[in-house]
């Protein structure tokens, strides 16, 4: 589908969502510690709904109509990417182990924060110079070689600074806007995901829609480590419907391969899945939304898995009706994942129309 040109009159993400935006991705969230990010989200989020509820382990849901009987669940994970402090040595240097699907390749020469009880200690992924590799053996970045330095000279003066073996770790790359309309940072995946959802209740909000079933705006835990948070939340809610957003890639940069990635672009769109946990009942509502809407759009075959809690919500409570409405990202596990302003305002509109579209009580069985 053709792209539709914009205006700045026709923005939906103005300056106050800008200020969220930047808040929320630049706290750390790492998977398992998403606390402090949880809390920002329901300070945004809690003007434009009628309650909220968090679990055990933090997923954050903040619900519309909370007394209706047919629910309808939005959702975005909130956690990062992030590492463990795993061994120090003797001499002050500490090894790490991944939390999530953190990318050793980039760590060398990389700065963190070391997240401890007595607050963040600084650290870098050390690199052996160019000067002392021999270019034919040259030593590739891996789990077993990467090291932390912390200006230390042994294991009890890193000790002092409250580092412990279990300590996590995160990259300290804060958010940017590179052109305008290409926003960059660390975690976009998929902190840009609760972004959108709650800038899709705000729009509900502020068009004062009114919606005939419950919504359940869904922040969840635990997904880079299996979709974990998806899985104990959607036992909770037990809804009949679920819209799940996350990123996927955009294939139009060197070293991408289409053939194995497909044609997707930054600035195209949003990307709808095909694949078996998506429902085609839920799928086709949300492709005859953007076409009426005139919102483009694009298409990926995700075979298997969607490798999103999408998986986690169509398999869980007895099968629940799901769809996937995924954002462009490249870079993804980087610190400079990149998204493009028009697709994100798009993943909002695509949602917010969508949910227009959809009934109290609607039979999505395939037969009936």
């Amino acid at each position: 589908m053709a792209k539709r040109k914009r205006s700045d009159k026709d923005r939906i993400i103005g300056p106050g969502s800008m200020e969220f935006l930047q808040r929320y991705l630049n706290n750390a969230s790492p998977t398992g510690f998403e606390s402090s990010g949880q809390k920002l989200w329901l300070e945004r989020v809690k003007p434009y709904v009628h309650e909220h509820f968090v679990d055990n382990y933090g997923t954050a849901v903040a619900v519309v109509n909370p007394d209706a009987k047919y629910k309808v669940v939005i959702e975005a994970h909130a956690d990062e990417i992030s590492w463990f402090v795993h061994y120090i040595t003797k001499e002050g240097f500490i090894y790490v182990r991944r939390n999530g699907g953190s990318d050793h390749m980039i760590a060398p020469s990389k700065r963190v924060n070391i997240h401890t009880e007595k607050g963040i200690v600084k650290a870098v992924f050390g690199w052996p110079a160019i000067h002392v590799r021999n270019g034919k053996n040259d030593p590739t970045p891996a789990l077993d070689n990467i090291f932390l330095d912390l200006g230390c000279a042994s294991k009890e003066e890193v000790e002092s600074l409250g580092v412990h073996v279990g300590c996590v770790i995160t990259y300290e790359d804060e958010f940017m806007v590179l052109n305008k309309d290409h926003f960059v940072g660390r975690a976009l995946d998929n902190r840009i995901g609760g972004f959108m959802i709650a800038e899709v209740a705000r729009l509900l909000h502020e068009e004062k829609v009114k919606l005939p079933f419950g919504l359940y705006i869904t922040n969840s835990v635990q997904e880079e480590v299996g979709l974990r948070g998806a899985e104990m939340i959607v036992e909770r809610i037990r809804p009949d419907m679920a819209i799940v957003t996350d990123v996927t890639h955009d294939t139009q940069t060197p070293l991408m391969n289409k053939v194995q990635n497909g044609d997707i672009a930054c600035g195209q769109g949003p990307v709808l899945s095909h694949a078996p946990a998506v429902h085609n009942k839920v799928l086709g509502l949300i492709v005859d939304t953007a076409r009426k809407a005139k919102i483009p759009f694009q298409r990926l075959a995700a075979s298997r898995a969607t490798g999103t809690d999408t998986d986690a919500f169509a398999y869980g409570a007895a099968g629940v009706p799901s769809a996937l409405i995924s954002l462009p990202l490249r870079y993804m596990h980087t610190t400079v994942e990149m998204v493009h302003r028009d697709d994100v305002e798009n993943v909002i509109r695509l949602i917010t129309a969508s949910l227009r579209g959809i009934r109290a009580g609607q039979d999505l069985r395939y037969i009936k």
